[in-house]
């Protein structure tokens, strides 16, 4: 009878195990499924971000080509404008030197005692 009894008890506990494994597996399978979900919404995530990253950098790209092709337009304009500022330049520097003789004739002619003073412009 021991050895019946000690036969059910390994039964009853193989059974008892048995069942624990299986409800082990079932919420395994469960959190895999969940997982593989998870997984397949994510790819989808990442799918529609490259796409979206991808049309960013195409329009990043026609922007950059668009502002080089401005600038080329307007260095012409640039380099104008520096031309006009350098002839400006010269030209208030001759008028500044111009000034300064003609100021230095008037005192040379007014320490030799002249009222009036002739200055010839060339």
């Amino acid at each position: 009878m021991t050895f019946q009894l000690s036969v059910t008890l390994i039964a009853v506990a193989f059974a008892a195990l048995a069942a624990f494994g299986i409800l082990t597996l079932r919420k395994t399978m469960t959190s895999l499924d969940e997982t593989n979900k998870t997984l397949g919404e994510v790819r989808n995530a990442v799918h529609g971000l490259t796409k979206e990253a991808q049309a960013l950098i195409h329009n990043a790209n026609q922007v950059t080509m668009d502002v080089k092709g401005k600038m080329k337009a307007v260095d012409p304009i640039v380099e104008s404008a520096h031309d006009v500022g350098e002839v400006l330049h010269n030209v208030t520097s001759s008028v500044k030197q111009a000034a300064t003789a003609i100021g230095q004739k008037v005192n040379e002619q007014r320490a030799h005692g002249q009222q009036t003073v002739n200055v010839k412009v060339k």
